[in-house]
């Protein structure tokens, strides 16, 4: 791994997001504008004050999952990595720089989402907003390793959106936006542990709530960082080129 190769390949990227607005729109609006739609949905009722963290945890990651995955694949499917890595330019590089750039945006996104929820939508928190901001910043990023990874294995955008389903879904059904997972059967609850944006709302649940000290939350960001770091390794070892 090179770090000048992998910033000029972060570099390159955000000069082409820059001038793709609706790409930007998508991934620093529409978070927020879901989550104020479900505030608006539920308003005085106490049922987004507790469906509010996981919120922050699924939007993001799900959007983050989608772009990063679909931007990815155009650039195989153009021939764009074919020349890059004819090039002194590995693999990881190309994955890395990918990650920081999407990773820079997923920064900003989860800042949005989270000021919004609780500065327009109301959103209580009990600990500190800092740490509700890093761990939504944590899970945006996670949403763009586990895209990556989904890129790697894919030849066409219709497969990346057919991981949707197998990827993204199980763990929105299983991560406790629609039951708390200690109301799980104990089957699902053991496989829920398994899936890192179970530990994502987890832990945003637990700075909201407060019910949680601050090294419950640092050791669900620790996971978060294990699951994001194994995507990208994994997803450069995947990465496949058209020819030898």
């Amino acid at each position: 791994m090179t770090p000048s190769r992998t910033l000029a390949t972060t570099g390159r990227v955000l000069t082409q997001i820059r001038h793709d607005p609706r790409t930007i729109g998508l991934l620093l609006v529409v978070p927020s504008l879901l989550i104020g739609l479900v505030a608006w949905l539920f308003d005085s009722t106490p049922v987004f004050q507790q469906v509010g963290p996981a919120l922050l945890a699924l939007f993001p990651f799900t959007i983050m999952f989608l772009v990063t995955s679909i931007a990815t694949l155009r650039e195989r499917r153009s021939g764009t990595l074919e020349r890059l890595l004819s090039l002194p330019l590995s693999k990881l590089d190309f994955i890395l720089g990918y990650a920081l750039a999407f990773g820079l945006l997923a920064v900003g996104q989860a800042g949005i989402a989270t000021a919004f929820a609780v500065g327009v939508c109301g959103l209580e928190v009990e600990g500190s907003i800092w740490l509700l901001v890093a761990v939504a910043v944590s899970d945006a990023i996670l949403g763009t390793t586990l895209g990556l990874l989904a890129s790697a294995f894919a030849r066409t955008e219709f497969q990346v959106v057919q991981f949707m389903p197998a990827v993204v879904f199980p763990q929105v059904l299983l991560g406790g936006v629609l039951l708390p997972r200690d109301e799980m059967p104990d089957v699902l609850y053991a496989i829920s542990d398994w899936l890192p944006l179970s530990h994502a709302i987890d832990a945003l649940k637990a700075v909201a709530t407060g019910d949680e000290g601050d090294s419950y939350v640092a050791g669900q960001l620790l996971v978060l960082a294990a699951f994001a770091l194994g995507a990208v390794l994994l997803g450069a070892i995947s990465l496949r080129r058209r020819t030898p």
